[in-house]
């Protein structure tokens, strides 16, 4: 059985192996060139161009993950309303719910793909830094012998790349270290910190997605602290750029295109009217329709009365 599951393993990772080495490989034969191929900040920034790589192929993800965050959140109000309608009810709730997904295009675990896609490429870096420290004999995707001593002993800012806070007794690997797993939690934090504060309306700050989403807040970052300490430090870069990319990523898409109702909405309007105003071009409000008065009513006209022949008589006597 664990032979079959090592297959199963080996046939998903070894595609991975060889698509992660060729990118890396490639950016150290760039930076190689400058810094020395066997210099440690060449691998850290092959390390980091790889990150790029990465992350701009994920873009489309993200998107979508975005799309679908909104519609959660947008939708909270109806998810209300179904848990006041059918909250006694726990099998016609999850029915209707799921509808109100299909209808409205949400997937509610979109918001997790973008991690879960990143992980096996994950460990695929973290079994190619541990293979070339441990035994760089043993050859995976296309890192040869010669680039597997040069990736195991490269040393950045006197620490070694390949070495764990857990796995030395090197101070400069313990604070080198902690300063990356100390920025890997901060940005998990405020990411996810960003989403809440700044993209989400407030009917949406309460109920079972805002829990989750309060839940991740803190607990992201603990497992991101706690499993940080056991990654080689070259991982630790590429996992603390991730983070970076994702919250550059996110400022830029909720600053240019916010869920309505959210405080960023309303500051993305405040931005566009003073923009306008700048060029001359204020949209001002449509200004309220007077209420006009009724006229007042023209009095009717008096019919005069018809005169008697003896009243007619008189008159002719008088002129």
């Amino acid at each position: 059985m664990l032979d079959f599951f090592g297959a199963i393993g080996g046939f998903i990772m070894t595609p991975l192996y060889y698509a992660i080495s060729a990118v890396l490989i490639g950016f150290h034969n760039v930076f190689g060139e400058v810094f020395g191929p066997a210099s440690g900040l060449a691998w850290v920034l092959s390390i980091i161009g790889l990150t790029l790589v990465i992350r701009a192929a994920l873009i489309p993800l993200f998107v979508k993950q975005i799309k679908s965050s909104r519609n959660m959140q947008l939708i909270q109000p109806k998810v209300k309303e179904l848990q006041k309608k059918y909250g006694h009810d726990r099998e016609r709730l999850a029915q209707e719910t799921m509808k109100l997904y299909k209808d409205t295009g949400t997937n509610p675990f979109a918001s997790c793909l973008p991690i879960l896609l990143q992980m096996p490429i994950f460990f695929a870096l973290f079994r190619l830094i541990d293979q070339a420290a441990k035994d760089p004999k043993v050859e995976r995707g296309l890192m040869t012998e010669k680039l597997n001593t040069q990736f195991g002993d490269a040393i950045f800012l006197s620490a070694k790349i390949s070495d764990t806070f857990l796995k030395t007794d090197d101070l400069s690997v313990r604070v080198l270290a902690a300063v990356l797993v100390l920025a890997m939690t901060v940005t998990t934090f405020l990411t996810q910190r960003q989403l809440m504060s700044k993209n989400m309306p407030a009917d949406a700050l309460t109920g079972p997605y805002a829990q989750q989403q309060k839940m991740l807040l803190y607990v992201l970052p603990l497992v991101f602290a706690v499993g940080g300490i056991a990654f080689p430090v070259g991982v630790l870069f590429y996992w603390t750029t991730s983070n970076l990319w994702t919250m550059g990523q996110q400022f830029y898409v909720i600053r240019n295109n916010p869920a309505p109702g959210t405080p960023a909405f309303k500051a993305k309007e405040e931005r566009d009217q003073a923009k306008a105003a700048r060029k001359g071009h204020a949209v001002t409000p449509e200004p309220a329709a007077e209420v006009v008065a009724d006229p007042e009513p023209t009095p009717a006209r008096v019919q005069p009365k018809r005169q008697t022949k003896a009243q007619r008589q008189r008159n002719k006597k008088r002129k």
